[in-house]
């Protein structure tokens, strides 16, 4: 595969340390990219075998093979996370672990957090700021890099566009500048709360997308999903203090519609094996990747039910995870729904 074109440093920061924590499909996409654009970056994987096999590699051959690692990437492997003093720390494990992670780290403190990681806590149904936020020894800022971004697309130079949400709009414009590229635009927003919930959502839409595609229900009914999704994601978020122009942006309609349209996606990829007849554990086994919608379905549930917010699509994909419901059978329940406005 050819490797894309380097961009050139311009005014992107550099005076501060960056360290992306997780090696999986989009750590290693973020380490590629800061790379090839000219800024040093150390990659921390939280497998050390694999951390090591991509030391001496130099490729990350079990998410992203075929996309050579630049000079500027330095990985490490050790089992405890290293620290990022005064830098900034950009943590892109699974949802599920990210606790644990923060918790994990020793040292001075970064100077700010970026979170790539999606997802909703389970148990918690927290949004991964606030796992980072409770985690952490003392306060630091946060901004979350998210939006309509598949890895193996980033990672051979493809455009895309995506946002850098924070309460510090400081903070937003230093990652903005830091990450942008000539492939790779990237815009603020002040709605993080928005952001994490359109982007860990649709996760849960995708699902359900690719269930329709294994069941062979057509373009309608993707169309009628997609559309859906959105209504419930939005009326959650807006329970919670999200702004309804973010989910008419690259968070909301933006990363719904790749997520749920794209083979690449492992949500809908996942789905799709569900809607074919596949049981989960089978499905979950066969993939390499995370498919981070699995757990962000049952918070996302709970999560609607303390707000008092109908999310049909959302519990009717939880059903089918958690309790075995036949995907035609969840198709016609929805479908037989007390008829309502738009």
């Amino acid at each position: 595969m050819p490797t894309p074109r380097e961009s050139r440093p311009s005014d992107r920061p550099v005076d501060r340390p960056i360290t992306i924590y997780g090696g999986g499909s989009w750590g290693t996409t973020l380490a590629v990219l800061l790379a090839r654009s000219g800024t040093p970056v150390t990659l921390w994987a939280r497998d050390p075998e694999q951390g090591a096999q991509m030391a001496a590699l130099r490729e990350n051959v079990k998410y992203l093979p075929g996309i050579r690692f630049p000079d500027l990437i330095r990985v490490v492997h050790e089992a405890t996370p290293p620290a990022c003093p005064g830098g900034e720390a950009v943590v892109s494990v699974p949802s599920h672990a990210v606790r644990g992670f923060v918790a994990s780290m020793s040292g001075p403190a970064p100077a700010v957090w970026v979170i790539a990681s999606k997802g909703l806590e389970e148990g918690t149904c927290l949004r991964m700021t606030e796992v980072v936020a409770q985690s952490s020894r003392e306060p630091l800022p946060a901004v979350v890099l998210a939006g309509p971004s598949l890895a193996r697309e980033v990672s051979a130079g493809k455009p895309t566009a995506l946002l850098a949400a924070s309460d510090d709009d400081a903070e937003a414009r230093r990652i903005q500048k830091r990450f942008a590229s000539e492939r790779f635009r990237v815009y603020r927003s002040s709605d993080p709360v928005g952001v994490e919930l359109a982007t860990s959502l649709k996760n849960v839409v995708a699902l359900a997308a690719g269930i329709a595609a294994g069941l062979d229900l057509g373009a309608n009914a993707l169309g009628a999903l997609v559309t859906r999704g959105l209504a419930e994601i939005t009326r959650l978020g807006l329970a919670l203090g999200a702004r309804m122009e973010t989910f008419l942006g690259l968070a909301g309609v933006g990363d719904l519609v790749t997520t749920c349209s794209s083979p690449l996606s492992r949500n809908h990829a996942l789905g799709e094996a569900l809607g074919r007849g596949q049981r989960l554990e089978d499905a979950l086994r066969s993939m390499t990747m995370v498919a981070e919608g699995v757990r962000t379905a049952h918070a996302a549930v709970h999560l609607a039910e303390r707000v008092g917010v109908e999310v049909p699509i959302a519990s009717q994909v939880h059903r089918i995870l958690a309790e075995g419901l036949d995907a035609r059978t969840a198709l016609d329940e929805l479908m037989t729904r007390p008829l309502r406005s738009e």
